[in-house]
């Protein structure tokens, strides 16, 4: 067997069947499926077996490609021990982003990786549920996602066990509402205040949407949601509009002239900026080098992470 092979297995694993895992490794599913059926038969055990139309790896596959994560590991370690004798390492990263937190934290990085001879970073912004963010991993070296706080940590699929997760910063959300509104000049608003006013929240499934169901909770009351908008600049507008309250992050939205940040009692409100890298890309001097440059950022802007 060799690395190309188990990496493609592992990706089978890691993105949930053949297709996605084609799309990552720019491969075709047949290809992918070839890929797959030469390693079965050098291995000789059932590696993947169908579900519906779709396939999903067996417990040998599980294990196995575990084992190539293992594997992709040793590989760039071994690079990594190489590189760390050239005077200056070299390459390219890719960062991705969610969009606010692009907004947040992506000029300055790229300031100080302009600094870094030899490293050039490539930025996407990649706005996904959060159950997707530990997907793109298999295609981006470092990944910036968020989560709510508090919240369960991150659970990779089978055959991508091995992320490292690094916390960047805690942003809270506060409660943003139109210069004039009664809660404008308030120093907190509880969950009980409410009650039955107008929401603009953002898609289910996003880290916003599970804040705003825990201020539910506490109200005892489901929140009037009028509009679901997941660009944090089409919220602000339509909140100096009059048209809603909304939770906005402190850091990235906190300087407006039309909104006013309210600050949440009695609910953990905020949300988690970390970031995702497969421990093989992790090996990386270059990846290294950007993240640190990350983590520094990060540090200017959050305060210090609290325990979940």
């Amino acid at each position: 067997m060799d690395a190309r092979s188990l990496e493609v297995l592992r990706t089978v694993g890691s993105q949930g069947g053949v297709t996605a895992a084609a799309r990552t490794l720019h491969l075709t599913p047949s290809a992918v499926s070839q890929q797959v059926a030469v390693l079965q038969r050098e291995v000789g055990v059932v590696l993947t077996e169908r579900i519906g139309r779709g396939l999903r790896l067996t417990p040998a596959g599980e294990a196995l490609a575990e084992a190539a994560v293992d594997v992709s590991v040793a590989l760039e370690r071994a690079r990594a021990a190489c590189d760390a004798f050239l005077e200056k390492p070299t390459g390219t990263v890719r960062v991705s982003s969610f969009q606010s937190g692009a907004q947040l934290l992506l000029p300055g990085l790229l300031t100080r990786v302009a600094a870094l001879d030899g490293i050039t970073l490539e930025a996407v912004d990649e706005d996904v549920a959060q159950e997707d963010f530990l997907a793109l991993t298999d295609r981006i070296d470092i990944v910036v996602a968020h989560r709510p706080d508090p919240s369960p940590p991150w659970t990779p699929r089978s055959g991508a066990a091995a992320v490292r997760v690094v916390p960047l910063l805690r942003e809270p959300l506060d409660v943003a509402v139109p210069v004039g509104h009664p809660f404008a000049d308030r120093e907190a608003v509880r969950p009980a205040d409410l009650v039955d006013v107008p929401w603009i929240a953002v898609r289910e499934g996003f880290p916003v949407a599970t804040v705003l169901g825990e201020v539910a909770g506490r109200s005892g009351t489901a929140p009037r949601i009028v509009h679901r908008i997941n660009d944090f600049h089409v919220i602000e507008a339509l909140v100096a509009a009059g048209h809603g309250v909304s939770l906005l992050p402190r850091h990235t939205f906190g300087g407006s002239t039309r909104v006013r940040l309210v600050p949440l009692a009695e609910v953990r409100a905020g949300r988690r900026v970390d970031a995702l890298l497969r421990a093989d890309r992790a090996e990386r001097l270059v990846v290294r080098r950007v993240l640190d440059e990350l983590r520094a950022e990060a540090a200017g802007i959050g305060g210090p992470m609290p325990d979940d």
